[in-house]
């Protein structure tokens, strides 16, 4: 059976003291609750990986990196390498994001290329696909979807090394959500996908993430959905006591 994962993506905000106060307050908040069936990662940005890790360290919760670059080392200001991620022991790193697609132009095989560096060192990809509005509205979603897909994992081997999150990017940021129903849909195309092109364990043990405006209101309901496995988590990620809650009603289920 798949676990429950709750993962929060802190984006480019929190200050130091917040960043530590929240991570200490969400470490007393798991400290009494049974997590077998739920994982927690919080990803928070790249120049907290060291404190969030020394917190993880003693806690409940598992660190994720933000972003990674393709490259293993060299003149690349300002990035980070997968090998850097690894000596910190970092588990996990969310690549493909929507918002690093559209400021960054980050392609299809850019975020494949980092997705196989990622595997080389054993850290487990939270790897994001999704559509525009623009896209919905013109219904090619699914072809979207699929696209990202064949790109993003193009000559990849799954087994237990890769989370897929699904986030429709006209619902990020925006209060806006896929209803339970909409985002069942895209996230039963993607184990499809997976069946089809590796195979029905690859497809039934690769957790899938629902991405767009998750929140203590309707985290129950995405998360009853049959291939819903949790949620990588913007905007109320960044208050502990919404976070905590969330992770609460995934224990519950």
């Amino acid at each position: 059976m798949r676990k429950i994962i709750i993962a929060g993506n802190w984006k480019m905000n929190m200050l130091f003291t917040e960043a530590e106060d929240f991570l200490f307050e969400l470490s007393d908040n798991l400290e009494e609750k049974n997590l077998n069936s739920v994982e927690v990662v919080i990803c928070p940005p790249s120049v907290y990986l060291e404190l969030s890790s020394d917190i993880a360290d003693d806690s409940k919760f598992f660190i994720g990196a933000q972003n990674v670059n393709d490259n293993s080392n060299g003149a690349y200001t300002g990035e980070i390498s997968v090998a850097m991620l690894d000596s910190m022991d970092i588990p996990y790193c969310i690549i493909g994001h929507s918002e690093r697609r559209k400021y960054y132009a980050e392609s299809d095989e850019v975020i494949n290329a980092k997705l196989k560096k990622l595997h080389e060192n054993e850290i487990v990809p939270i790897f994001c696909i999704g559509e525009t509005l623009t896209q919905r509205e013109q219904n090619i979603t699914k072809d979207i979807i699929l696209s990202q897909l064949n790109g993003g994992l193009k000559d990849v081997e799954i087994e237990d090394n890769v989370i897929i999150a699904y986030e429709p990017v006209w619902a990020i940021g925006t209060g806006k959500t896929a209803t339970p129903a909409q985002a069942q849909e895209i996230h039963a195309l993607i184990r499809e996908w997976l069946e089809e092109n590796y195979s029905k364990d690859v497809s039934g043990n690769t957790p899938i993430l629902y991405g767009g405006s998750m929140n203590p209101e309707n985290v129950k309901e995405l998360l009853i959905q049959p291939d819903i496995d949790g949620g990588l988590i913007g905007g109320a990620a960044l208050d502990v006591s919404k976070f905590s809650s969330m992770v609460a009603t995934a224990v519950e289920l």
